[in-house]
């Protein structure tokens, strides 16, 4: 699909294409270093194929019921308008950016033997729920993708026009007259790629398994690949399995970009929009009925942290801020890199997709190899690649930052190309007419409708960021560490109070910074 007619400019192709090196550099790149530096001559085992079927099966598994339960749960939020909607819209994406050490402490706090769910249920004599193993990591998969799938499908109810409710109200359509002409298209245009995205998610999936996998029976490709470097040193086993991970995710990577529609922000939701077809008392009860369960269920993990976590923050030491001071840092880096490089290259793609729609869609499809490549490939890959230049532990917080930027690319891109490709095609030719420099031609034609995807986008990267315990443990030295790396020191020396008072100042920040980046996307633009 043509996203412009434009002519294609020098700028474009400049940091587009930087932007896409840099890319396949940290993807393509890194595998390939690690495969010519190992001695792969073995096949795959049994218990190999064990790995790739588990990894597979949960993720299938998570990605099916975490979308099942937004659809109605993001219906609900979007017609229904109640004090703390907003609130809850934006609080929606704590589970997903919760750093995810921290989470699984919540989740275990919930729903462990000795967890507030197990104590309540122990009740009525039944026994309590084993988390550990397949059903665990499918129950934190879950956790952390109904907010996700949550805000994308809200967005896609978003795109639809008033108009189209309004004039169903007029000509009396039902219910079911509404979902089959109004709301199945938009969930069949939205629904794949979001579906592949958590798909990709939970496959590359590393510390849910690494705390709940239960053993080599519950072991996804990503955990595998992390034992075969750390413990086993097999630069080989692990190049075969990041290979086969590859592969995999690249598959359905194309996949989410061929067969699927990006989702589109939208000032919908600030609308007021009334479902006249939604007034009878059944339908309000199923949606507080909905809306009470996933906010117990995504809520109370948070709320155990919060109570675990509050005494212990006053008493954190200094090494504990410094830790901060530097994750607030990557954090920061890593979203404006991420930003940068997605409407860098979303402009390359619009402005080739006229002449060159094979190129547009190659570009495209190769933002998502990040969500397909290990991050413990890329470390390992980019340690290779520096070291007979400069000891990498040096450097280790701006690899960090690097890292989680391309990790983070997938999903800017995914938001901020679609508000391109629009701005482009509606005020492209007028500004082109009207004789604008680039500069102004952005500010006043492209960045009023960037800012909302872009806030999203930054805030969802530092977050991302913030939590990460990937990179930073193959790089750091002792003396250098982020708020991750110093709870997990902690929680293996068995200093869990100080641990928690970490966690929730972990949490804390996550949220800020989301919450401000995504705060400062919705702020009015006044063209000066």
């Amino acid at each position: 699909m043509a996203y412009s007619t434009q002519p294609i400019k020098l700028i474009h192709l400049i940091f587009g294409s930087s932007a896409f090196a840099l890319l396949l550099l940290l993807t393509l790149g890194t595998v390939l270093v690690l495969w010519l530096n190992a001695d792969i001559k073995t096949t795959l085992s049994s218990s190999d194929w064990s790995i790739i079927r588990f990894t597979v099966s949960q993720a299938i598994v998570s990605a099916t019921i975490s979308v099942l339960i937004a659809i109605p749960t993001a219906r609900a939020l979007f017609f229904r308008n109640f004090k703390g909607r907003k609130f809850i819209l934006t609080i929606m994406g704590a589970p997903f950016i919760l750093p995810t050490i921290v989470a699984i402490l919540g989740i275990i706090a919930v729903w462990g033997r000795s967890g507030y769910i197990s104590e309540f249920i122990s009740n009525f004599n039944i026994n309590p729920l084993n988390i550990y193993g397949f059903t665990g990591v499918v129950l934190a998969h879950v956790f952390f993708n109904i907010p996700l799938a949550t805000r994308f499908i809200v967005q896609g109810w978003a795109a639809i026009p008033i108009e189209h409710f309004r004039l169903s109200a007029q000509l009396g359509i039902n219910t079911s007259g509404i979902s089959q002409h109004i709301e199945r298209p938009m969930l069949k245009s939205v629904i794949p790629g979001i579906f592949l995205i958590i798909f990709l998610l939970c496959i590359s999936s590393f510390a849910v398994a690494l705390a709940l996998g239960g053993g080599p029976k519950a072991t996804t490709i990503e955990l595998a690949i992390y034992q075969s470097l750390r413990f086993d040193f097999n630069f080989a086993k692990a190049a075969q399995l990041g290979i086969i991970q590859f592969s995999l995710c690249a598959i359905l990577g194309i996949m989410t970009v061929l067969f699927s529609k990006p989702v589109q922000f939208s000032s919908g939701l600030d609308i007021k929009i009334e479902r006249w077809d939604r007034t009878h008392f059944r339908y309000l009860l199923f949606d507080i009925f909905i809306l009470t369960f996933v906010c117990l269920f995504l809520f109370l993990p948070l709320l155990s942290i919060f109570i675990r976590g509050i005494i212990p923050i006053f008493s954190l030491p200094n090494t504990v801020w410094i830790a901060a001071f530097n994750s607030i840092l990557v954090a920061i880096v890593s979203s404006v890199i991420s930003v940068g490089m997605a409407i860098s290259m979303s402009g390359l793609i619009v402005r080739v997709s006229h002449k060159f729609p094979i190129t547009s869609q190659t570009i495209e499809i190769v933002s998502f190899l990040t969500l397909a490549a290990s991050p413990f490939i890329i470390g390992t890959g980019l340690f290779i690649l520096i070291f007979p230049y400069i000891s990498p532990f040096t450097i280790a917080l701006p690899i960090t930052a690097l890292v989680n930027a391309a990790m983070a690319l997938p999903f800017a891109l995914r938001m901020i190309l679609p508000a391109m490709a629009r701005a482009e095609k509606n005020y492209g030719k007028l500004a082109d007419s009207l004789g604008m420099t680039k500069f102004s031609r952005f500010r006043i034609a492209i960045w009023p409708r960037l800012r909302r995807p872009v806030g999203f986008s930054a805030g969802l990267a530092a977050a991302l960021s913030m939590g990460d315990l990937g990179v930073i443990t193959l790089f750091a030295p002792v003396d250098v560490a982020t708020l991750p790396l110093i709870m997990y020191r902690l929680m293996s020396s068995y200093q869990i109070s100080a641990a928690s008072g970490v966690a929730l100042l972990l949490v804390s920040l996550s949220i800020l910074l989301f919450w401000v980046f995504d705060r400062g996307g919705q702020l009015e633009h006044n063209i000066r």
